[in-house]
């Protein structure tokens, strides 16, 4: 997955980085949304990215094989509002692939993705390859196509969020998983004499950092769903860079539940050593299992 940091280190995760305010503002725009599928037996990953400027919502829908090599990508601009509705045939593996959206009805929150009101799919021989929105009958009446026995599954995705020191926003932690309501509270204002972190799923506190001037980059592990969820943090440009500098999250699912208590004993049920956690990323067994979630958190001036 292009783009998306590497964050498995021994020494947890250092992908923050500074930007002029303008990268910024636009960053706070988009949305990338990874799905995992397979056309003509072959893996593929479809990445679908929202955005939103003064012209309007936008979108692209671009396929890369498993060397992350991209094969193909389309583009419908934002102001392009005959576009709202239309479809537009690529190639990739020798064969045809169809692209349909229809986003005329669509309805639209505070960010760049749809709520109702819409539909894309991936049409490959006929097959729905993938398919999002809740309008699936007009889709796939559109596009004459039949489902498949394995759907694209959705492995990833990446958001921008604004805020002064709670940052929100809805998330699922695996493929048609629950939507959780997740906020990060961190307050590095200077006036602070020890800054935090803290984490929030559906208004319970899952996570806490103290002293977070000498723990700016690590990794810790909760709970959601029944699923150990790997969460790493880099806040040291909120502490030690510019104003204009952003924080970096990341949500990994690595171990389902049942796995977890059968590992062996750990002291804590909300938390797990690295050791654990590192096993189990380490293991092929992860990418039945991954998904992960990068959160890029701008503090409103």
């Amino acid at each position: 997955m292009r783009d998306f940091p590497s964050c498995f280190g021994e020494n947890g995760v250092q992908v923050a980085d500074s930007s002029s305010s303008s990268s910024a503002k636009n960053a706070q725009n988009l949305v990338n949304c990874v799905y995992q599928g397979r056309i003509r037996g072959r893996s593929c990953l479809i990445t679908v990215t929202w955005s939103k400027n003064l012209m309007g919502q936008g979108l692209s829908v671009g396929i890369d094989d498993a060397a992350n090599q991209c094969l193909c990508k389309v583009d419908i601009k934002p102001w392009l509002f005959s576009k709202r509705k239309g479809s537009k045939s690529l190639e990739a593996y020798s064969c045809k692939i169809d692209i349909y959206w229809d986003l005329s009805s669509a309805k639209f929150g505070s960010g760049p993705e749809p709520l109702e009101g819409f539909y894309v799919g991936v049409v490959v021989d006929k097959q729905m390859v993938l398919l999002l929105g809740d309008m699936r009958k007009e889709a796939f009446k559109k596009t004459n196509a039949t489902p498949v026995a394995s759907n694209a599954v959705f492995v990833a995705k990446r958001e921008h969020i604004c805020g002064k020191k709670v940052f929100s926003t809805k998330a699922q932690f695996c493929d048609n998983g629950q939507i959780h309501n997740l906020s990060i509270e961190c307050d590095t204002n200077g006036n602070v004499s020890d800054p935090y972190l803290i984490v929030r799923v559906d208004g319970k506190n899952v996570m806490q950092v103290k002293r977070l001037r000498w723990k700016f980059r690590g990794n810790h592990t909760i709970l959601v769903d029944g699923f150990a969820v790997e969460v790493f943090w880099d806040v040291h440009s909120w502490l030690f860079g510019t104003s204009l500098g952003n924080a970096v999250f990341m949500f990994k699912t690595c171990l389902s539940a049942e796995k977890l208590w059968t590992s062996g004993p750990i002291s804590d049920p909300n938390t797990l050593p690295w050791s654990f956690s590192q096993r189990f990323l380490d293991s092929k067994s992860h990418n039945s299992l991954g998904f992960s979630l990068t959160l890029h958190a701008w503090k409103n001036e």
